[in-house]
């Protein structure tokens, strides 16, 4: 734009020197308005290009148009600046919401990683627990079976103690007859039947008391020990 700013030659120069210093000057204009036209889609460069062509426009008007678009760009500059700081901030929040959810990921991860381990450790200890179960049931029944056998042979020492007490008895009161009959104790009397009695008051004989079976004839039986 300092190209157009540019003064003319003094008075004192030839109208042929003014006519070929605005031409060069145009020439020039219009070669940077090409230049810079390539690089950009802009419709004002091409209307300024076609007023430097005209004859009827003088550099005024030209200038004129440069400056609009100056504040053009520099309004379109600011624009620009406001959505860069737009995309700027939602880059910066997009950001922060990913890393947010990637933290979210990884911490529900790591709960599920420690869930896992703490059911299978409930696992172990729910199988250690059930054969400890078991275990204790099958020796709750070996010892119920201990003690029943237990009891069994207790009960049988006790009736053999009995038993043998009762032939000692026995035999004591056997040894009383022959050498201390004053401690001696006769056996009880049998009592008669009603048949047995007619026997008797009719005066007849009653059959022989079968011998006492028993251990040696005492009449203590052997299954009393059991």
């Amino acid at each position: 734009m300092e190209l157009f700013k540019k003064p003319l030659p003094g008075s004192s120069a030839s109208l042929v020197q003014i006519k070929v210093s605005a031409a060069s000057q145009k020439a020039r204009a219009l070669e940077l308005l090409h230049a810079a036209a390539k690089g950009s889609k802009r419709p004002e460069l091409d209307l300024i290009a076609l007023a430097l062509r005209g004859k009827t426009a003088g550099f005024e008007k030209v200038i004129t148009m440069i400056d609009e678009m100056v504040v053009n760009l520099k309004n379109e500059q600011v624009e620009d600046d406001s959505k860069k700081l737009y995309c700027d901030a939602q880059l910066d929040q997009s950001e922060d919401t990913q890393k947010q959810q990637e933290q979210s990921i990884a911490d529900s991860e790591k709960a599920i990683e420690e869930a896992e381990g703490l059911l299978e450790t409930l696992a172990a200890e729910i199988k250690a627990l059930t054969a400890g179960i078991k275990a204790l049931d099958k020796a709750v029944v070996d010892a119920t079976d201990q003690r029943k056998e237990a009891n069994e042979e207790f009960k049988a020492l006790i009736a053999a103690d009995s038993t043998a007490k009762e032939v000692l008895g026995w035999a004591k009161n056997r040894l009383n007859k022959f050498y201390n009959p004053k401690m001696y104790t006769a056996p009880p009397k049998r009592e008669l039947s009603e048949d047995e009695s007619i026997t008797v008051n009719m005066g007849g004989t009653l059959a022989p008391t079968p011998a006492p079976g028993g251990i040696g004839g005492t009449g203590i039986g052997a299954a009393a020990a059991l």
